[in-house]
This record gives structure tokens, sequence and C-alpha cells, in this order.
């Protein structure tokens, strides 16, 4: 786990760093001193969401960002992790084409999530 909106997978008996496509979670810190506000609610999520179990990947379209980490709709027990992370108000949409499958999906999870003050709409406004 590395933070709200990044994973690290095995693939092949590598690990790797999955970042979910289409969500922009708080940073929680690093290289900046300081975690953005609800950082650590989103990280915690993350983890529920995904830590030890099983993931299904679907990569995007443009498969790596700059940062060489493979971009990904990741799966977790029949659940899309990165709308969940919408839904429950812990990311905010980010899309860059041509990943921006989902954009209109996540677009409205974010809406409803911002609309009921739920997670970061809540409590960093």
């Amino acid at each position: 786990m590395v933070d709200g909106d990044t994973i690290y997978v095995m693939l092949d008996g590598e690990s790797v760093s999955v970042r979910y496509i289409g969500v922009d979670t708080p940073e929680s810190g690093w290289p900046e001193p300081d975690p953005e506000c609800f950082s650590r609610e989103a990280t915690d999520l993350n983890r529920r969401l995904v830590g030890g179990r099983e993931v299904r990947l679907v990569v995007g379209e443009e498969p790596y960002d700059p940062y060489d980490r493979l971009l990904a709709y990741v799966y977790s027990e029949g659940r899309m992790v990165n709308a969940e992370l919408l839904r429950t108000g812990a990311a905010e949409t980010l899309t860059i084409p041509p990943n921006d499958r989902f954009a209109d999906r996540f677009s409205g999870l974010q809406d409803e999530a911002r609309a009921a003050s739920r997670g970061l709409w809540g409590a960093c406004q």
C-alpha cells in the first residue's frame, strides 16, 4: 500500500506499482512535509478495500504514467475500487485521456459524494 490511489501488486513474481485511473486522493505528505486533509482516511479505506486481497486489474489505453506506474481500474471482491473511493468521498475525479472510459460515471459519483458532504467533501471544506 502506498496511499489512497496507488498500490503495489505482485505480477508474475514482481512487485508493480499501480495507480488508479480517474481518481486522485489527498496527498499523504510525501514529498511535502504535511499530509493533506483526509489523506489518512483515504489511505485507510484503500487498505480496507484491497489490503491482502487478490485484485483484478483492467489496464488503461495508456498503460503507464510518467512515473512508470501501471494505470488501471482495480477490482476487489466484485467492486471497482476507483469508483468506491469516489462514492465515499475519499477521492476527487482526475480525468486524463485516453484513460477516460468511466469519466461520466466517476463525475456522477463525485457529485453525489459532494452533495452529501461525504468524506473529504465534509471534512475538508
